[in-house]
């Protein structure tokens, strides 16, 4: 006659014991996968340019293209135009940066400086700094990274260089009306060309040596020589 299984051989809660009859330990639950953090407002829009303009710098970027630009983010390159409506407009932004952090500078030095020569060679300092500490955003200014893009992005560009021109001019007309000049109108405008053309030749020689030329490079004898 066949007996029933002894109930005492069972646990309390009805289940046999596993590890007695050699069972194996329950496995440890797996590490949940980390969840990628969304970028704020605002926040993804930065990191687009800022990708950019890193792209910009690295040797042979004659063209970034949306499709390596999206790569680079890791993301799907319709996520780019959910932020930017088209790649000029990305290129816009950047010069946007360029235009305020440059003539942010140049305000302030108006506004603290009174000698009309210091005033010049500040100017004509900050934007060389600038492109230096930026040498991507340098390739923007010169237009090499422009060549392939809308049209109106090189005439963005040359819209800036007009409008720096034009200050160097308000300050040479002050310099050559103390120095008794009789044409400082005329004066002023052909010492800020040639000082405009000197600022963008050391931009091109600095973005085409692949910024292995210094924009600052003897700069202080430089402007000794073109703007004391």
């Amino acid at each position: 006659m066949t007996h029933d299984t002894d109930a005492s051989a069972a646990e309390p809660d009805g289940s046999t014991d596993d590890a007695a009859q050699g069972e194996p330990p329950p496995a440890t639950p797996p590490t949940a996968t980390p969840v990628r953090k969304r970028p704020k407002p605002g926040e993804r829009r930065v990191q687009i340019l800022q990708t950019l303009a890193s792209m910009l710098e690295l040797p042979g970027a004659d063209r970034v293209t949306t499709a390596a630009l999206a790569a680079k983010l890791d993301v799907s390159e319709a996520a780019l135009y959910r932020h930017f409506a088209s790649k000029a407009q990305m290129f816009e932004g950047l010069i946007e940066f360029i235009e305020n952090s440059v003539f942010t500078l140049v305000n302030q030095i108006h506004e603290r400086e009174t000698q009309p020569v210091v005033q010049v060679q500040k100017m004509l300092t900050v934007l060389l700094q600038f492109a230096e500490k930026n040498p991507g955003m340098a390739r923007v200014m010169v237009g090499d990274a422009l060549v392939f893009e809308n049209d109106r992005l090189l005439t963005r560009m040359n819209q800036f260089f007009e409008r720096f021109e034009s200050q160097l001019r308000q300050s040479l007309r002050g310099r050559a009306e103390e120095a008794g000049s009789t044409t400082p109108t005329v004066d002023a405008n052909a010492q800020a060309s040639v000082l405009t053309s000197f600022a963008v030749g050391r931009l091109q020689r600095f973005a085409r040596s692949g910024f292995k030329r210094s924009p600052v490079e003897h700069l202080d004898a430089a402007l000794r020589m073109l703007a004391s």
